[in-house]
């Protein structure tokens, strides 16, 4: 196949099967091509979800690459424009087309996004994929942190795993909001107020989003998670503290029963880790947490996700 001519525009709802398409086979010939089992085992209506999630938060936030004479959809990149940062979401070239310089057509497309909005670029990324670090890191990607992504098999009768602070979770309500904004601002140079909104609206009705109050009634942190035959994942998450994360981890994972989502936890949170150990977890992949542009350490624990990739 000869290298097409291309072009970018921004993605229409007309676009949305094929993207997906596009989506769920350049993901899963990357996993299978290394021996891996596919991301996406539920064919390309599942991934059809980042559309559907990412239009309702950004529209007209996706570019596309398109072979100029077939008009094929070749590449796709979905970025989030926050107050603080730009973040960059899933991005996907076709099998055909890897090692053409696609992806960094659509990359320099959102740092240009970023750099008229003078504001730093956000991503994470598989540690695995040597082509994607290298590609971000020329760019002036720096990796801030490492995550392991992990999972625990949830059995229909849920999980003994009962930490402390469990009892304090609970669901959380629109008023939770703008604590929810300062807790993250505190802790993580993120904010996205936006997207909580968006959750508790839960419209798909895939979203659950849960807090964590001490006595007093003071937000100490929160998590999301989403269940969805596209993604299965906890997060994103802010705790004070690694015995706020467990509960709120805990919390949600009773209520995956028969399900065994993934969560990112920061590899430096011994004390998190060795918890989750002890409950059953198991590591699946790791990840970098990159930015290109200024940056603040977090002060407590941030837990990403890739079900909206918006921090």
């Amino acid at each position: 196949m000869n290298e097409p001519n291309i072009h970018l525009r921004t993605m229409v709802s007309a676009d949305w099967e094929e993207v997906a398409q596009l989506i769920h086979d350049s993901t899963n010939a990357w996993y299978q091509g290394r021996g891996f089992e596919p991301i996406f085992q539920n064919g390309p209506g599942s991934t059809r979800l980042f559309c559907e999630v990412y239009e309702g938060l950004d529209p007209g936030c996706c570019v596309l690459a398109v072979d100029a004479a077939q008009g094929r959809i070749i590449g796709s990149c979905f970025f989030h424009p926050r107050p603080t940062h730009v973040a960059l979401g899933i991005m996907n070239v076709h099998p055909e087309c890897f090692g053409w310089g696609i992806a960094r057509k659509l990359l320099l497309y959102v740092i240009d996004q970023a750099e008229r909005r003078d504001l730093p670029i956000r991503l994470v990324s598989s540690a695995m994929n040597l082509d994607s670090y290298s590609l971000y890191n020329r760019a002036g990607f720096v990796p801030r942190a490492v995550y392991q992504d992990m999972l625990i098999p949830v059995p229909d009768e849920g999980l003994d795993w009962r930490p402390a602070g469990w009892e304090r979770v609970r669901d959380a309500v629109p008023a939770d909001v703008p604590r929810m904004v300062e807790l993250e601002m505190s802790v993580h140079p993120v904010s996205r107020e936006q997207d909580f909104r968006y959750f508790l609206e839960n419209e798909l009705d895939i979203w659950r989003v849960s807090v964590l109050e001490d006595e007093l009634g003071q937000l100490h942190g929160f998590l999301v998670s989403v269940d969805h035959p596209g993604s299965n994942m906890l997060g994103p998450g802010i705790a004070r503290d690694a015995d706020v994360a467990a509960a709120l981890i805990a919390a949600q994972l009773d209520h995956q029963r028969g399900r065994s989502p993934v969560f990112l936890v920061p590899t430096d949170q011994v004390e998190l880790v060795g918890q989750l150990y002890r409950a059953g977890a198991r590591n699946c992949e790791l990840h970098f947490g990159q930015v290109r542009g200024a940056d603040r350490p977090a002060t407590g624990i941030v837990m990403p996700t890739f079900m909206p990739e918006t921090g």
